[in-house]
């Protein structure tokens, strides 16, 4: 990204352009540019525009600022004044470690704006506002986002829907003149997300010139796409604020969460791979992530230590490395009616606690796992009847109860101090090695009775980051998983407090096969938890072959979500063979470049990893359902040493899964022959059509 010159007295810096960190050409991609002719630009500047849109220097389009004073005390001054800004610089911008600061004022409006730019590690960049009131009088904030201008070449863009048990689905659209918003309002960023890639027409996942902008945030948020006849188009991205959710006192600061800003020259994976990388180096990256069993489809909320038992056996007979207690543990859960706020472990259940399955898991040579959902509360608990005022209400109404559950006040110090307490007293009488931490419920009129009902979703959000990491530094060898009715919290705020998330409650394979395509778009593979469930979906009632149950979750967090007292000795020796193939092929998984390769056949998925020198690569081919032609697929990997020569081979305990119109050759998909990372790039190698549901792993390898 680079910026006009300027200087104190200035107008904001506008933004030159935003392009790929590689592609610089010698321009610090986040330093004002000494060469620009900022002077000789006229004001107001319809091509030029800076990270704050403001109406005072003649644009028409989205102010990103949005707000006004309030001086109720002051006979002579009127509400709703200093609505309109002009900053100017007040020092001139500079750059320490990397991070470049612009600091500015409009001292008329009685306000101060510190705009913070900052290089991750991968080449993204995240930037954000911190807007302070320097003037007596209520400043009031409707929006404050950052606006990020597009080229003019960037006339399609993608965000993402989805629903509970079918998460992040991609839609694109045509910029036009106007508008276009797209508010989460759930208090969390839900299953759809919260981001949005702008490109060039047709952009793929290899080609293309995109650019991806998201709030770090796991609140509410907005996405905005904005051009007028006289602007050029802009992405805006922030928080969305509820009424009143930000009133500044005189030296009161708001903040906006950070907004990641990626692009490439190369498609959607350029911006996925930028973004993995700066995860990977991340303090809450997982070193490893284990082979993990969880036993919610297995037993559900029907605990009985022999079965637990017995299932714990067999998982480590067959090499699962974490034993994960889902709900139905703690006081009075028996179902989703009650308990919820009481996190004591049950006698009813557990006469002697559990420390009887912790010692049996760690014994076995296992982590043990357990689940809590700490920012929810039933009526039906102890917590409610002592304190029902510990409720999210906008008003003395209860909102419409979810699940049979309410939000559980985090902003209130007592609640937050009794979570935290309780919490910490479970994990300190238990050896725990692993915490799944849900969130199943919409934040519906999240008001705070502390404060009247006010609306509390920003403050809520805060807490939870808060009480996270006050557990994490509590319990430090604990790794935390963010899981929200399965993939409702995956965002960039949160990804820097948790090893794990979980993908989605969705654990049919075909349906996992289109969530796992795009959730890999912003999180890292090893994040994401993926697990072989029951033969029959109890999702969606579809029955699999185990090789494709496997297949579809052993890129990613691997492991299990299947009653495994019902398997046959074949399904557990199966099973025990997937494991052992991702135990060998787990640090390239986690650690390789991801791949998605761009196939015309709708009906055919293709992915994978390659190693960063090029000498490795595998990758997985999925015929989801019946192609409409015996054409079959040509798969073409990039990623590999152009010059060196490859040899493709089966891979997996199962390397053929579901018979091809013709033979595959048992040696790999062309033979004996081998290929240059050259030809595979530019040619690829051809693939015949295959039964549907059914993939096969190749292996390439530098000869």
């Amino acid at each position: 990204m680079a910026f006009t010159d300027a200087h104190v007295g200035d107008p904001l810096p506008a933004v030159i352009a935003v392009f790929p960190a590689a592609d610089t050409d010698g321009i610090d991609p986040i330093a004002p540019n000494p060469k620009s002719a900022s002077k000789q630009v006229a004001e107001p500047s319809l091509r030029l525009s800076s990270l704050l849109n403001e109406p005072s220097h003649g644009s028409c389009a989205r102010p990103a600022l949005r707000g006004y004073r309030i001086m109720s005390q002051t006979a002579d001054v009127t509400d709703g004044v200093d609505w309109s800004t002009r900053f100017t610089l007040i020092d001139d911008p500079a750059v320490e470690n990397g991070v470049l600061v612009f600091t500015a004022e409009d001292r008329s409006a009685g306000l101060q704006l510190q705009t913070t730019v900052e290089p991750l590690i991968g080449g993204s960049l995240r930037i954000r506002h911190r807007l302070t009131n320097i003037c007596p009088g209520t400043y009031v904030i409707e929006g404050l986002e950052v606006r990020i201008p597009l080229s003019d070449n960037q006339t399609e863009f993608m965000d993402f829907t989805g629903r509970h048990e079918n998460e992040r689905q991609p839609q694109r659209h045509t910029v036009a003149d106007g508008t276009w918003t797209k508010e989460g309002r759930r208090g969390k960023p839900s299953y759809e997300g919260c981001a949005l890639i702008a490109g060039t027409p047709g952009f793929g996942f290899g080609s293309g010139s995109v650019i991806s902008v998201q709030p770090a945030w796991s609140g509410n948020s907005v996405l905005a796409v904005d051009r007028t006849c006289e602007d050029g188009t802009a992405i805006y991205a922030g928080e969305q604020l509820l009424p009143g959710e930000i009133m500044l006192g005189q030296g009161d600061s708001y903040e906006t969460p950070w907004v990641v800003v990626s692009t490439s020259d190369q498609g959607l994976d350029g911006i996925a791979q930028s973004l993995h990388t700066w995860q990977r180096g991340l303090a809450s990256h997982p070193d490893m992530q284990p082979v993990t069993l969880n036993v919610w489809e297995a037993v559900y909320m029907d605990h009985d230590f022999d079965t637990l038992a017995e299932i714990a056996r067999r998982a480590a007979a067959i090499g699962v490395e974490r034993y994960v207690l889902d709900d139905g543990w703690f006081h009075l859960r028996r179902d989703d009616h009650a308990g919820l706020g009481d996190w004591w472990v049950d006698p009813t259940v557990w006469p002697n606690g559990l420390r009887p399955l912790t010692e049996l898991v760690h014994g076995l040579g296992m982590q043990f796992g357990l689940w809590f959902e700490p920012e929810m509360i039933n009526q039906d608990s102890d917590l409610y009847r002592a304190h029902p005022d510990w409720v999210m209400q906008a008003s003395d109404r209860l909102p419409l109860p979810f699940r049979n559950q309410y939000v559980l006040d985090l902003t209130n110090p007592h609640a937050y101090a009794h979570v935290l307490e309780a919490i910490s007293t479970v994990l300190t009488a238990n050896p725990v090695d692993y915490v799944k931490w849900d969130h199943n419920r919409d934040l519906n009129e999240a008001g705070s009775n502390t404060r009247g009902g006010a609306a509390a979703v920003h403050r809520q959000t805060q807490a939870y980051y808060r009480l996270l990491d006050e557990l994490r530094e509590r319990f430090p060898s604990i790794q935390w998983e963010s899981c929200a009715s399965g993939g409702g919290r995956i965002d960039l705020g949160v990804i820097e407090h948790v090893s794990r998330v979980w993908t989605s409650d969705m654990t049919d394979a075909l349906s996992r096969q289109r969530i796992q395509r795009w959730t890999v778009q912003n999180i890292a593979p090893e994040y994401m938890g993926a697990h072989v469930s029951a033969p029959t979906s109890h999702q969606s009632g579809r029955t699999y072959s185990l090789p494709f149950r496997a297949a579809t979750a052993v890129f990613y967090g691997f492991g299990i979500e299947w009653n495994i007292m019902q398997a046959s000795e074949g399904d557990l020796s199966q099973l025990a063979a997937w494991i052992a193939w991702f135990k060998a092929n787990r640090t390239l998984l986690h650690n390789g470049i991801v791949r998605r390769l761009d196939i015309p056949d709708p009906s055919v998925y293709a992915y994978g990893v390659s190693e960063r020198d090029g000498r490795r690569a595998v990758i997985a081919h999925v015929q989801v359902d019946e192609s409409s032609s015996n054409r079959g697929v040509w798969l073409r990997v990039p990623g590999l040493e152009p010059s060196a020569e490859y040899r493709l081979r089966w891979s997996g305990p199962r390397p053929v899964d579901g018979a091809a119109l013709e033979e595959f050759n048992p040696n790999g998909p062309i033979g004996d022959s081998t290929i240059t990372g050259r030809t595979l790039e530019r040619i690829g190698f051809w693939m015949p059509r295959c039964r549907p549901e059914t993939m096969r792993i190749i292996e390439i390898v530098q000869v």
